[in-house]
């Protein structure tokens, strides 16, 4: 499903009518490219800062216990998160965390979840003061934002259950980035719209109820 988004300065309002994040999610699994960090941040170039955040960090957001398992997915969001912090206009990492793989058959039941969720927060989200992330100023403060939340969840006791909503906030927000929404993005990192975010948890519950383990 595509929607009319503001066309940004030197674009036709024809050019506009953009997919929506979890169309673009969806046509890059079912795609013949590798599932890789590394292609995605090839792909979606900028867009990828988002993208990273949300796909790193939408296991850690489970409220299942991880046992410190997501540690490394910590890692990398915050070393991306500090990029974006200086205002880099594109991701480095290391060649061995470009290979990390982010699809295959352990991990499709928790994609299709994420998609799902993605979809009903699309229902609510619009571009909404999209001017205000053209600015180095905007994108610095959401770079530290993310690395603060993930820093938390990162120095969470293991199977304590306390990364889960410092990791829920950094999915959020990275969804709020990719729509271009200031309300979902700076709402969530006020703590105004916990029941949006809490909502996410669900995706969960299916895991647990097939008894498939947390980690693939």
């Amino acid at each position: 499903m595509s929607r009319l988004v503001a066309a940004p300065p030197g674009r036709a309002v024809s050019d506009a009518l953009a997919p929506t994040v979890s169309d673009e999610l969806e046509q890059w699994l079912a795609s013949d490219q590798p599932k890789t960090l590394g292609n995605l941040t090839e792909l979606f170039g900028p867009r990828s800062f988002a993208l990273v955040f949300v796909l790193l960090m939408a296991l850690p957001a489970l409220p299942v216990p991880t046992g410190g398992a997501t540690h490394v997915l910590e890692v990398v969001t915050m070393l991306v998160a500090l990029q974006l912090l200086v205002g880099r206009p594109c991701i480095w990492l290391p060649a061995r965390w470009q290979r990390l793989q982010l699809a295959g058959p352990t991990r499709q039941k928790l994609l299709n979840a994420l998609l799902r969720r993605i979809r009903w927060l699309e229902r609510f989200s619009r571009p909404r003061a999209t001017s205000l992330f053209d600015h180095r100023a905007t994108t610095s403060a959401f770079g530290l934002l993310v690395f603060a939340l993930t820093l938390s969840a990162f120095l969470a006791p293991p199977f304590s259950g306390l990364d889960t909503l410092p990791s829920l906030g950094v999915v959020v927000i990275g969804l709020g980035v990719l729509n271009r929404d200031i309300v979902l993005a700076g709402d969530n990192a006020c703590s105004r719209r916990g029941d949006r975010v809490v909502a996410l948890t669900s995706s969960a519950r299916c895991l647990e109820s097939d008894g498939h383990p947390p980690i693939g």
